[in-house]
């Protein structure tokens, strides 16, 4: 999982537009798709040139784009449907922080997609511009995300061609926020993993590994509030009845998405807590198991310490000592010692010391 890097050259050329993530070499690839309720046209690899014969301002209109590392045909895009400058750097900079802005009669989101990989979690922006008539989607590579509602399009399921394009923003969406629930659900296999190694053989490692789920848990959080903000955003646009590119029927959709985003984090909340008492878990084991090592040592001390006594004091270069030179006198100081040593032991038992 890669961390996120300040760039201070933004800073210093505020209007510069690049594109700061990883897949510079994927070729850009637009696809537009015109519909309404009675009809369907799908245009697949279509240029930039082409669009003005195909878009249609009396339905509704889907331009999405593949790729964005071609940051002459980001600007052209920009100059040709009159987007601002600063929304165009945000969606080429996949550092910020999922937010929603509204301008000019615009409605600008963009959202973070995660999957799990097998170096840990897979991140990728998704951006979006809402007009009248107009939606615009902005992918850093090709995926599968939006298939199922490219098919939905084709076959005229559900309500989709039968609502404006902020109905299918929702879908987009929503299809997006599947990835967390993915990627949470991998994240909770292998915290089960851990647990379980745990429970059957314990090891120092196991730590780091609850360190690293735990860091990818605080990740999905830091992805998943500017989120839920974003969306309580849009539910304040409807309260303040200033903005009309939402149709006020779908609204409520976008409120079922803000409420998906608290039972993320509802989630994710629950497997902190598992991690932690895993944690708490491994350190009252290894706690126990030093406890009974330490008893055992003890134990063994105390069953040593008279006889140790005993030997000590016959090791003493005294010459009055009787016993010394009585004939049985080994025979009975070795049978004491042994009866003490059973007694201590018959004792020890009936306290249940060991």
């Amino acid at each position: 999982m890669r961390k996120l890097l300040y760039k201070k050259g933004r800073k210093v050329i505020p209007t510069l537009i690049e594109y700061t993530g990883k897949h510079e070499n994927i070729a850009p690839e637009m696809q537009l798709f015109v519909y309404n309720s009675e009809e369907l046209s799908e245009f697949e690899d279509i240029k930039l040139s082409q669009l003005d014969k195909h878009l249609d301002a009396t339905k509704n209109n889907w331009i999405n784009l593949h790729g964005l590392s071609d940051i002459t045909l980001i600007k052209e895009i920009g100059i040709k449907f009159k987007i601002d400058d600063f929304i165009l750097g945000d969606i080429l900079n996949i550092l910020k922080r999922s937010k929603v802005e509204e301008y000019n009669h615009t409605l600008f989101f963009n959202i973070k997609s995660l999957l799990p990989d097998s170096n840990g979690i897979d991140v990728e922006q998704i951006s979006f511009i809402l007009r009248d008539g107009f939606l615009f989607s902005f992918q850093e590579k090709k995926s599968d995300f939006f298939l199922h509602i490219r098919e939905r399009m084709r076959q005229q399921a559900g309500i989709v061609r039968d609502r404006k394009v902020d109905y299918l923003l929702y879908l987009l969406l929503d299809a997006v926020m599947e990835n967390f629930y993915i990627t949470i659900e991998s994240e909770e296999h292998k915290i089960d993993t851990v647990i379980d190694l745990i429970k059957t053989k314990p090891n120092p490692n196991i730590l780091e590994d609850i360190e690293h789920h735990r860091d990818n848990l605080n990740f999905l959080r830091r992805s998943i509030v500017p989120l839920r903000d974003s969306l309580y955003s849009i539910k304040s646009m409807k309260d303040d009845d200033v903005f009309n590119v939402i149709t006020v029927e779908n609204y409520s959709f976008f409120s079922r998405l803000h409420q998906k985003c608290l039972e993320l984090l509802d989630q994710i909340d629950a497997d902190l807590s598992s991690l932690e008492s895993a944690s708490s878990f491994y350190f009252s084991l290894q706690s126990h198991k030093m406890n009974i090592v330490m008893k055992t040592l003890t134990v063994v001390s105390v069953f040593f310490m008279p006889l140790t006594f005993v030997v000590g004091v016959y090791g003493m270069n005294f010459d009055n000592m009787p016993e010394l030179h009585w004939k049985y006198g080994y025979f009975y100081v070795v049978t004491g010692m042994f009866l003490l040593f059973v007694s201590m032991i018959i004792y020890f038992k009936r306290k249940n010391w060991f």
